[in-house]
């Protein structure tokens, strides 16, 4: 008898710790919401052929979210007189967009499942649908994840590599988040879609020598010298393929035409020079190992079980 109450004690207590640390799963919503991932892909499919730009923006969202306190839908939250959230944070202000668009699926999934998908979960499938939009790679997202009811502007200012950034502050960037330095050069690759402001490339324009020098003098057109003057203006990330999701990131980092300092210290005779040059050799490693890292880091400390709460509007704390 002692024996059996052993074996139910040690089961209640298994079952328990299941539950408290549940883990994330692709099949989520199949009973609950089953029409939640045909609804985020649509509306990432419109708002993506209506605007392609809209992809890497939703991309964005979906790790500028992950770095900061873990994957909770923290980035999408709005001031308010007393709460401030990661909006306004140096890496985030004047950049960082595509709330409309999320806040339009929400109102759909609501309309369809009240109260069931969580934001968080939301940009998790639409990073996913926004590569896949572009022609990229496409993985199973795994869900569960809660929204928070806090945000962390220090830690947005903080945990968010900068485009200054070196190879040795990006694998430290990316260490602290439970990814690999082989994980930072693939998900770099990023940077195949999406625009960058002047004021985050201007220093390396002027001031750089590993930079082609005709791709230079164009980009300076538009990014003149003096602070102040231009910060605003865009240039694609990757001049090749602006708005195709392919490997042509690593191709250009090969003829020193990496946008961003934090790009072009990629291939620069260091340590990941090997593994640019296989991604700039063939478009499928590339892909497989992007898909790879997209699942670790949506996987960065998630809210689950009955931690957080699945917010009605992605903007605001029920």
């Amino acid at each position: 008898m002692a024996s059996c109450l052993s074996v139910l004690l040690l089961l209640c207590l298994a079952l328990a710790g299941s539950v408290s640390g549940q883990q994330l799963s692709a099949t989520f919503y199949s009973r609950s919401c089953p029409r939640a991932l045909a609804i985020i892909r649509a509306g990432v499919r419109a708002a993506v052929a209506q605007e392609p730009r809209m992809g890497a923006s939703l991309l964005r969202l979906h790790f500028h979210d992950c770095f900061v306190q873990g994957c909770d839908a923290s980035v999408l939250l709005n001031d308010t007189a007393n709460f401030t959230g990661e909006q306004g944070a140096n890496p985030n202000v004047g950049s960082i967009r595509g709330f409309n668009v999320v806040d339009n699926i929400k109102a759909q999934v609501e309309a369809a499942c009240k109260q069931t998908v969580s934001c968080a979960d939301i940009l998790a499938v639409a990073a996913r649908d926004s590569v896949v939009a572009l022609g990229g790679p496409s993985w199973r997202v795994l869900l569960g994840r809660r929204d928070s009811t806090t945000a962390s502007l220090a830690l947005a200012n903080s945990d968010l590599p900068p485009p200054s950034f070196d190879v040795a502050n990006l694998t430290a960037a990316f260490a602290a988040k439970g990814l690999s330095q082989a994980d930072m050069v693939a998900l770099s690759g990023a940077h195949t879609v999406g625009q960058a402001q002047c004021q985050n490339f201007r220093d390396r324009l002027y001031n750089e020598t590993n930079i082609d020098a005709a791709f230079a003098a164009a980009l300076k057109a538009s990014c003149p010298r003096p602070t102040g003057s231009g910060d605003g203006n865009l240039a694609p990330l990757d001049t090749t393929t602006p708005t195709a999701f392919d490997n042509a990131y690593y191709t250009n980092l090969l003829s020193n035409k990496g946008l961003l300092h934090s790009d072009q210290v990629l291939f620069n005779g260091g340590a990941v020079d090997g593994q640019v040059r296989s991604y700039a050799s063939g478009p499928s490693r590339f892909r497989r190992d992007f898909a790879a890292a997209m699942v670790k880091m949506g996987n960065i400390a998630p809210l689950t079980g009955t931690q957080g709460q699945i917010r009605l509007v992605c903007s605001k704390v029920n």
